[in-house]
């Protein structure tokens, strides 16, 4: 869409030419004689710019200001003023003023000023954009998103966060799953006690259900005091058991039991505690898969999974990309370093195998090697950069005919094509496709494909 910029100014020549000028750069020019004509226009056009005269007869330049800021403080305008009146300009930014140009004005200067004007328009409306998320999701914290895949997510946060059922989130490693179960326990009742987390694949295997259960002293060699477990630790509060598709098979069965009963037994001990904690887990892996293979508890998993959350990848919510990374600018004290079009464009394009956490190390870095305050494409790694050449180079197992097809229609007849080859057995086709079973089932809901009943 056109940016909008709106020119008043009683020379009917000078006029012509702004308003000839910026149409060459592509904006879409709105101009008027006067100031009551000119704030007529601004409020049916509502424009990002406004470049005014100082001196008109009527309503002058600073009068036209203080209207257009009184209507819409965030609107940016810009004066233009003879070379011999340039305190009235300075005087005019007091009031609000981005900028200034003089009269006679070099015309190159003019597309510059006006350029950066827009851009810094840009750079607010988005900060105002993701202070209007962080606003309307405060109860998401630093989720950033508007993708219609997560504010399904958010949607299904919102109605179980103030429930005791437990919650599995699953999704590809660097999805923030950890964001989500902090932000089911932000927004339930039980967010003024602790939050404790715990990644049950960090931890060796020996010492992992100490961790979890604590011990009492003379328990094992080394156990020289009594240990408060991380069930003890959350009382009240939330428990969240990252990685635990990693969860030995010999604990299995002990978290089944503090699951079903509300109580543990730290290990040594003899007294059973009787706990109030709520649960939820996470994994990346495929746990349908994990107990075909006998690796994970069929009891357990249902008990965890009273509520199923699956993020979706970042490549599947490609539109919150850009939203992220200006998000992370600003995290990272950076909010005025802009994209260009074209490092956007390859930034939204890269697949991101490690998710919105690759997507932050890669701004990170970027914002730190930048040699001014906007990126460029040619600043972005060569694996950003020649993803599409070597998508485009790759062989093809089909090839689409040239007046174009739809990629949801694409995936959907792929996934088809998958079950049916798998006589609709879903663990066959995710392996079939080489994706996790979750992902698949993802793709099932997606695009509203049933299975067919299975003759008894």
């Amino acid at each position: 869409m056109k940016q909008k910029i709106l020119i008043i100014d009683d020379d009917p020549s000078l006029r012509r030419v702004l308003e000839y000028n910026l149409q060459e750069e592509g904006y879409q020019v709105f101009a008027a004689e006067s100031g009551e004509d000119g704030l007529r226009l601004f409020s049916d056009e509502r424009p990002s710019l406004v470049i005014t005269d100082m001196k008109m007869s009527g309503m002058d330049g600073m009068q036209v200001l203080k209207a257009v800021k009184e209507q819409s403080p965030e609107t940016l305008v810009m004066i233009i003023t003879a070379f011999g009146a340039v305190d009235m300009a300075v005087e005019a930014m007091k009031f609000g003023a981005y900028d200034y140009i003089t009269k006679p004005f070099n015309r190159d200067a003019l597309k510059l000023t006006v350029a950066k004007a827009l851009q810094f328009t840009g750079i607010s409306e988005e900060n105002r954009r993701l202070k209007a998320e962080l606003t309307d999701k405060s109860d998401f914290r630093a989720i950033i998103g508007s993708s219609p895949q997560m504010e399904k997510v958010f949607a299904v946060v919102r109605k179980v966060a103030d429930t005791e059922a437990s919650v599995l989130i699953t999704g590809e490693s660097g999805t923030g799953k950890e964001l989500i179960a902090r932000s089911i326990h932000a927004n339930s009742s039980r967010h003024n006690a602790p939050f404790i987390a715990i990644n049950c694949a960090a931890i060796p295997r020996d010492l992992l259900e100490s961790e979890l259960f604590g011990h009492v002293k003379g328990a094992f060699t080394g156990a020289i005091r009594d240990k408060t477990g991380k069930f003890q630790l959350a009382e009240g509060g939330t428990l969240f058991l990252d990685e635990v598709g990693e969860l030995p098979v010999e604990l299995q069965p002990k978290l089944l039991r503090a699951l079903q009963e509300k109580e543990i037994e730290p290990v040594g001990g003899t007294r059973t505690l009787k706990l109030d904690v709520r649960v939820v887990a996470a994994t990346n892996l495929d746990i349908e898969r994990a107990i075909e293979e006998g690796a994970f508890r069929e009891d357990l998993y249902y008990r965890l999974s009273v509520i199923p959350i699956l993020l979706p990848p970042l490549r599947e919510r490609r539109q919150d990309i850009p939203l992220l990374i200006r998000h992370f600018c600003a995290k990272h004290n950076s909010s005025q370093v802009v994209f260009d079009k074209e490092a956007l464009a390859a930034m939204t394009a890269y697949a991101w195998p490690g998710n919105v956490r690759e997507l932050e190390n890669s701004v990170e870095r970027l914002l730190i090697m930048r040699s001014g305050e906007t990126i460029t494409a040619g600043e972005l790694p060569d694996k950003i950069l020649n993803t599409q050449r070597e998508q485009t180079q790759g062989s093809a197992v089909f090839r689409l005919p040239d007046e174009g097809y739809s990629l949801e229609q694409l995936e959907k007849e792929i996934v088809l094509d998958a079950l049916e080859r798998n006589h609709w057995n879903q663990a066959a086709a995710a392996r079939f496709l080489k994706i996790p079973r979750h992902t698949l089932i993802y793709r099932l809901e997606k695009f509203g494909i049933t299975l067919p009943e299975r003759k008894s």
